[in-house]
């Protein structure tokens, strides 16, 4: 029998039963979609995750204030509630790895404008901050070292920020706002950056210069220090050199825990990454053993077929029809059966993807685990097919036509 009437054949067997045939590939249908589907998922919401990584800066080292407890040794040694311009600087000319340094005071604070009131958080931060933490301005511009040396009351606000002050956004430019006592006006808006990894709103936040909030605002102390490092490989090597400068800066001996803690941004990034990785994988391999009972199920129909067909296997095989040929055309049809099902699962999942987009869910289909899915249908076919067409064709041709 050569391919094409093996083809035929196997064809027409599935036609004579096309519900039975439908029902039997459901299994394989429904696997190779959920995987596809939960792999989609799983890496649209890896990209989200990694654009809003991006939008945070590359790199970033996030050095904060740690009050000792005021009774222990550290506290001896700590004659400040914060850190100050003098420990900027020392970093500044000490650091072999950073790119862009900058001390930043921030604080919940009212904001008003001609149209409006909003409370939010106020940053004070240096023209640095801007490339530390990858914040660009697309309409205005940002406040350079001359407003920050001459302490000039100017305001970058971000997109939402602008919109619930003004209305809309670009209503803000050159407009004047003010923040406790001091007026200012606003310069620049920044580009839309959407939510961090924790979902807070990355757009509503005023940014200032910080001699202008130390000195209008009376607030003599940093709450922290941003760092951006030249390469993620350098990270672990700068943590440990940051600590010496800011220990020795601060006057913190050795044998004494610092006063305050330095959060790598790269770490927490690798384990949001890898903690979406491994629930992406398990959610695939919890629908990849539907893929097992599809293939359950050929195995137990094919079963079914043998008994139902064992007199036309002893005709076959009387008038010449080969064990290899009778082998082949069960375990064909399986095969086709159970790529039939690959098929439709492929053309489910992407329907289900669509729905999922539509619906503000990200998706992204990897051709990679499509191949693979339709691949690990057919060898599923064979796999369970291969037992129930080894039986048909060990059947003996005299007891096969005496099969009532």
């Amino acid at each position: 029998m050569n391919l094409t009437q093996l083809l035929q054949t196997c064809l027409r067997s599935i036609m004579r039963n096309r519900m039975r045939s439908l029902l039997t590939s459901l299994g394989i249908i429904i696997g190779v979609g959920s995987v596809i589907v939960m792999v989609a998922m799983g890496t649209g919401s890896q990209k989200v995750i990694d654009d809003r990584i991006s939008s945070m800066g590359a790199n970033v080292l996030q050095i904060s204030y740690r009050r000792p407890p005021a009774r222990s040794v550290q506290a001896a040694y700590t004659r400040r509630t914060g850190f100050t311009p003098a420990d900027v600087q020392h970093l500044r000319e000490e650091s072999s790895f950073a790119v862009a340094i900058s001390g930043v005071i921030h604080g919940n604070m009212d904001v008003f404008s001609s149209e409006g009131q909003v409370r939010i958080r106020v940053h004070g931060v240096e023209p640095t901050f801007s490339i530390a933490r990858n914040y660009h301005v697309d309409s205005g511009y940002f406040f350079d070292d001359e407003d920050m040396e001459a302490r000039r009351n100017v305001a970058v606000l971000g997109r939402t920020t602008a919109a619930n002050l003004f209305g809309e956004a670009e209503n803000a430019l050159s407009q004047q706002i003010r923040i406790a006592n001091m007026y200012g006006i606003v310069i620049g808006l920044l580009e839309r950056k959407g939510a961090d990894i924790n979902g807070n709103d990355q757009d509503d936040i005023v940014l200032l210069p910080l001699d202008t909030v130390m000195y209008r605002l009376n607030s003599r102390e940093l709450n922290q220090i941003v760092m951006s490092i030249v390469d993620k490989e350098y990270m672990d090597a700068a943590i440990l050199e940051t600590d010496l400068i800011l220990r020795e800066s601060r006057g913190i001996p050795d044998q004494v825990a610092s006063d305050f803690a330095i959060m790598n941004q790269a770490d927490v990034i690798d384990m949001v990454s890898a903690t979406s990785r491994t629930l992406t994988s398990l959610l695939a391999a919890i629908a990849g053993v539907s893929l097992l009972v599809g293939g359950i199920g050929i195995m137990n129909i094919m079963l079914v077929s043998v008994t139902e067909r064992t007199r036309e296997i002893g005709i076959r095989m009387a008038i010449g029809g080969r064990k290899r040929d009778i082998l082949f055309q069960f375990l064909s049809e399986s095969v086709i059966i159970s790529l039939m099902g690959g098929i439709l699962g492929i053309g489910l999942a992407f329907l289900a993807c669509r729905i999922l987009e539509n619906n503000g869910i990200p998706t992204i289909i990897n051709p990679f685990i499509v191949a693979v899915s339709a691949l690990f249908a057919a060898c599923v076919g064979i796999l369970f097919g291969y037992y129930p067409a080894l039986k048909a064709a060990r059947l003996y041709p005299i007891d096969a036509l005496r099969y009532e």
